[in-house]
C-alpha cells in the first residue's frame, strides 16, 4: 500500500492510516456528519480518479492494440473477479494499477463482522479492475514482440506485480507467481 500513499500524497490528499474494526463504522458516521467529506482508501482506484471521478487521458495505442491488450490481461485468479481497462495515465505511472471498489469493500467488510448471512457476503470473490497505463513505454516492446509465449509471461508477470501490490495472490497463484520470478532470473 506505501506505493498507493505516496502517490496519494504527491496529489495533495490527506492519508489517514485506519487498521482496526471499528473504523469501518467510523467512517460511515463521518461522512454522514461532515458535508463534503469522504474517506476513499488509496487503492480503490487509480490516483487520478480517487476524488472527482474523471476519465483518463487518452492512450497513444491505438485501438486494436488496446483490445490485443485486453485479451492478453484477462487473466484467470481463483476467488477473484478481474476486469481490465485501458487508460491513457501519465508515462511514469505504473504500467498497471490493480484497484478493487471503495463500496464492494465496505460491504465485504461489514458482512464479515455480521456473522450469519453476511458471512455469505463477505465469502464472496473480489471485484478487481486492472488498469492499463496505455501510455507506459513498455507496451510499445511487449505489442511489438513476435514471440507470443515471451508476450503473454511479461504480460502475465505485470499483471502479477499490480495483484500483489493489493494482497491478492495467496496459494498456488502465489507459488506460481514465486517459481515464475526464479525461472526469470536465471
Amino acid at each position: 500500500k506505501d506505493a498507493y500513499i505516496h502517490q496519494a500524497k504527491a496529489k495533495g490528499y490527506i492519508v489517514v492510516k485506519l487498521e482496526t474494526i471499528i473504523d469501518n463504522g467510523f467512517l460511515n458516521q463521518m461522512e454522514m456528519k461532515w458535508e463534503n467529506v469522504q474517506f476513499v482508501r488509496v487503492d480503490s482506484d487509480i490516483v487520478d480518479n480517487l476524488i472527482d471521478k474523471q476519465e483518463g487521458g487518452e492512450s497513444v495505442l491505438s485501438k486494436e492494440d488496446e483490445e490485443t491488450l485486453k485479451g492478453l490481461f484477462t487473466v484467470q485468479v481463483p476467488e477473484l473477479n478481474v476486469s481490465v481497462e485501458i487508460k491513457g495515465l501519465s508515462a511514469d505511472a505504473p504500467p498497471v494499477v490493480a484497484t478493487r471498489p471503495e463500496f464492494m469493500r465496505r460491504m465485504k467488510d461489514m458482512a464479515a463482522m455480521q456473522g450469519g448471512m453476511g458471512a455469505f457476503y463477505a465469502g464472496m470473490p473480489d471485484e478487481v479492475t486492472l488498469t492499463v497505463n496505455g501510455n507506459h513505454a513498455i507496451y510499445k516492446t511487449v505489442l511489438a514482440e513476435v514471440e507470443k509465449d515471451k508476450q503473454e509471461k511479461v504480460i502475465h508477470n505485470l499483471a502479477d506485480l499490480a495483484l500483489l501490490s493489493q494482497g491478492l495472490l495467496k496459494g498456488n497463484s502465489l507459488t506460481s507467481v514465486i517459481n515464475r520470478s526464479g525461472e526469470w532470473m536465471s
